[in-house]
């Protein structure tokens, strides 16, 4: 329990200084705003001269409040941390936004996307929150379920961008915006989701017998078999579900192959597997 609390607080710390270092030294330098609280800071400091820590935290804090119903005390709490904690990070990381490290706008919003997506992914990996727009659109879709929650996140991230373009007075820092925030969900997928990939296989055929004890055997995978029924020719098959490892995939498609070479495969992307021969759950 204390092993796991200290992991999480180091990976708040880790995650929101990784956050303040791309938003003061590539981002807030060039207004680029990629959608969130921080990019809204981001163009409302342009704006108003107050630093992107105060406008955080105004904007930030009476959204925690108002939301406690949705998240829950605990999680209330835990966003308030967050939030106080980037804002601390970056304060003590704005004497950043003075250097010039490229005069390239493009580079500038790929490297500071890329922190921030680093940061944001290891906030999230460990179970923390730094508030932000995901409030809001949680309100909007708590007071009217009928709009999807991913579409209010889409929206109101894209008038956060598109504002950056409007402060800035050139459409170009709206792009270059875009692609922040593009780049900073891939890069929080990626952190999320963990390293390494599985591939799931879904397999149709009348080799059932054969075909499961040569992945036992030479694969040395579990299986789970399924009786299904051809809708076409009304014949019972058997579906087998298997999931193996990336540098297994080829393995496996060669072995069914030399087994059954008219069975049916269905192969999907899986990005966490948990259980005997995998990960162990640690949430």
């Amino acid at each position: 329990m204390k092993r796991n609390f200290i992991i999480e607080v180091l990976g708040m710390i880790v995650g929101c200084i990784l956050m303040s270092i791309g938003l003061n030294m590539f981002l807030s330098p060039h207004t680029i705003a990629p959608g969130g609280l921080s990019g809204l800071s981001v163009v409302l400091s342009k704006v108003t001269g107050l630093s992107i820590s105060v406008i955080m935290l105004i904007l930030g804090v009476p959204l925690v409040f108002f939301s406690i119903k949705i998240l829950g005390k605990k999680n209330a709490i835990k966003t308030l941390i967050g939030m106080f904690l980037l804002s601390f990070c970056i304060k003590i990381t704005s004497p950043l936004s003075q250097l010039t490290v490229t005069d390239d706008i493009l580079l500038s919003a790929i490297s500071g996307a890329i922190l921030v997506g680093l940061g944001l992914g290891t906030v999230f990996s460990v179970d923390g929150s730094t508030g932000g727009t995901d409030l809001i659109a949680l309100m909007i879709n708590k007071a009217v379920p009928s709009i999807p929650l991913s579409k209010c996140l889409v929206f109101i991230d894209g008038l956060v961008v598109i504002s950056s373009g409007l402060v800035n007075k050139n459409l170009e820092t709206g792009l270059y915006s875009a692609i922040s925030l593009y780049v900073i969900v891939k890069m929080v997928d990626f952190i999320v989701s963990g390293f390494n990939y599985s591939k799931s296989f879904m397999i149709i055929t009348n080799e059932e017998k054969a075909l499961r004890n040569a992945i036992v055997n030479d694969i040395k995978r579990g299986i789970t078999i399924i009786d299904g029924k051809g809708g076409y020719t009304d014949s019972s098959k058997s579906i087998l579900i298997v999931v193996v490892s990336k540098k297994q995939e080829v393995h496996l498609k060669k072995l069914i192959k030399s087994v059954d070479k008219n069975a049916f495969i269905i192969v999907s992307d899986v990005h966490e597997v948990f259980g005997e021969g995998f990960s162990s759950i640690n949430a």
